[in-house]
């Protein structure tokens, strides 16, 4: 399945009701049937719609339900939203295709998708059930049952294997965050070019380039990037200016280096970058980069010399 499953457009051809008004009551009676696996899909994906952590946990088996209760936050959401592929909460609902399966419906603020299930298969104590999005693409949703009911146990050929997914989004989230730092340090060597041609001469530090007052830019406060950077500190990388020639006309020189704040989940590698533009870094501790660490391109990866 794709990154985002659709962009719902056009007119919706079944009655779609707010799922809390065909949800089965808290107070199901023992006469009533269990919950199917089409059921426990719907609800499921329901929780994620809304964002609702402790309510998506009680959908899947008992060891990954333990391990993602004990996922941070922003981990918990993040599984949730790929699921329904909406990046805020939305409304979820619920309403019955012509052939009479479950058709799901995830409808934020900004966007909405939609989910066509086919026929579930059940095979002793595993289901499947074949999902379409309206552009033609397909997965299928696994399930396993255990005393208290199906619970969701993959996503085509993706197990949910909560462990090993919070290592997958943690190193994801180490490389976003050394991309970041590499970013910011491409706009403090670009603000610090266009000082140098506003003012004819580098800025001494990066509270130089910071936000300017309402009286207006100043060499002291030129407007050029916000105050997190202009202290020296944002997305948990540490930055240093400085410029390292006596001229502070068109021959000065000047150099930028990026530490990781918290080394390891925050980030691995250090940066360094100087006037000629060239990147350079590698994983340092901790530690500074310099002018002799490998070459590196905007993607991170090493050059040659």
């Amino acid at each position: 399945m794709t990154n985002r499953l659709i962009l719902f457009a056009g007119a919706f051809l079944c009655s779609a009701l707010p799922l809390a008004a065909q949800a089965p009551s808290a107070e199901t009676s023992p006469a009533e049937a269990a919950p199917t696996p089409s059921d426990t899909l719907v609800r499921a994906l329901s929780a994620a719609c809304r964002q609702q952590p402790g309510e998506f946990a009680a959908f899947l088996p008992q060891g990954s339900a333990e391990a993602y209760r004990n996922l941070p936050q922003v981990q918990q959401h993040e599984l949730m939203r790929r699921l329904v592929a909406v990046r805020e909460a939305g409304k979820p609902l619920r309403s019955t295709s012509l052939d009479g399966t479950p058709v799901f419906r995830c409808s934020s603020p900004s966007e909405t998708t939609e989910l066509r299930f086919g026929r579930e298969r059940i095979q002793g104590s595993l289901a499947f059930i074949p999902v379409t999005i309206p552009s033609g693409l397909s997965a299928e949703f696994g399930f396993v049952h255990e005393e208290s009911g199906w619970h969701l146990l993959s996503l085509g050929l993706l197990m949910l294997n909560i462990p090993e997914l919070a290592r997958q989004w943690a190193a994801q989230e180490i490389v976003t965050r050394e991309l970041l730092a590499v970013d910011a340090m491409r706009r403090i060597a670009s603000s610090a070019e266009t000082y140098r041609k506003g003012f004819g001469y580098l800025p001494e530090s990066l509270a130089e380039l910071g936000p300017a007052p309402k009286e207006g830019i100043s060499p002291d406060a030129a407007g050029l990037i916000d105050a997190d950077l202009a202290s020296g500190k944002k997305e948990n990388y540490s930055f240093r200016y400085r410029v390292y020639s006596a001229s502070r006309g068109e021959d000065a020189h000047y150099e930028i280096i990026a530490t990781p704040i918290q080394y390891g989940p925050g980030g691995k590698r250090s940066f360094y970058l100087d006037s000629s533009g060239v990147l350079r870094g590698g994983d340092k501790n901790g530690d500074v980069a310099g002018p002799d660490d490998p070459r590196l391109n905007d993607r991170l990866e090493e050059q040659p010399q």
